[in-house]
């Protein structure tokens, strides 16, 4: 019954969320960009933080100070499940963010536009060419100021073990200069891909680790960022597993 229900509510609040939406839209020539970000993201919080509340689910953030004010945040994290999306919008600090979402994205009803409002770049891993200016287009929004979200491992684990970092994504953080916050997210899976895409309340440990500045780091660093970075993820994970 809560699986229905939650999904009848999935439909229902996406539905009557896209008018304020569209009605934002409209505004936005007439709003100050960063008025324009606040206002989109406070919408999508609320919409976000409403799919863990009626799935029965407890998020418990820690470390939110860990992440630094007034500058472009490059986001990475671990990916368990879809529930990870809502995580981000609803729980993990107050400003705008985008992500790096698969191109199969754009083909679904209303979400492309809510995440166009949010500055997301979407990526065709099966186009070289298209995957190499989506990242381009990403490395260009975070020198410009826009925070952003990157899953290195490229698609859901669907459970608690990491799957392997792709490289080549993190030259997100080291073409951009943007400083790197790393996040663990550790039970989301237990919501809905752990149940054969059933709904079942879990509790969510979400960590946000201490910020990595990369600017001035040297290119050996550079180049060690990857693995440090998935160690640092992994690292809250194992103390659970």
């Amino acid at each position: 019954m809560r699986t229905i229900i939650w999904y009848i509510h999935l439909v229902i609040s996406t539905l009557a969320k896209t008018p304020e939406m569209y009605s934002l839209k409209r505004r936005r020539g007439r709003m100050e960009p960063a008025e324009f970000e606040r206002a989109a993201q406070k919408s999508i919080a609320g919409w976000a933080r409403s799919q863990a509340e009626w799935s029965g689910s407890r998020i418990v953030v820690t470390g939110d100070g860990h992440i630094p004010q007034n500058q472009a945040v490059l986001f990475i994290s671990n990916h368990q499940s879809n529930f990870d999306i809502v995580v981000f919008l609803g729980y993990v600090g107050t400003a705008a963010k985008g992500f790096i979402a698969k191109a199969e994205i754009e083909k679904l009803p209303l979400v492309p536009t809510w995440m166009g409002f949010i500055n997301c770049v979407f990526i065709d891993r099966e186009n070289m060419r298209k995957s190499a200016e989506a990242v381009l287009k990403g490395i260009e929004m975070l020198k410009n100021g826009k925070s952003m979200v990157l899953f290195p491992e490229g698609t859901r684990s669907k459970g608690a073990q990491m799957g392997e970092f792709k490289k080549a994504s993190f030259k997100l953080a080291t073409k951009s200069g943007a400083c790197v916050v790393p996040v663990t997210i550790d039970g989301t899976y237990k919501i809905m891909e752990a149940n054969g895409m059933r709904i079942r309340p879990a509790d969510v440990a979400v960590t946000i680790h201490e910020p990595i500045f990369v600017r001035d780091m040297t290119k050996e660093e550079l180049a060690a960022l990857p693995k440090r970075v998935e160690e640092i993820i992994g690292s809250a994970l194992l103390q659970k597993i």
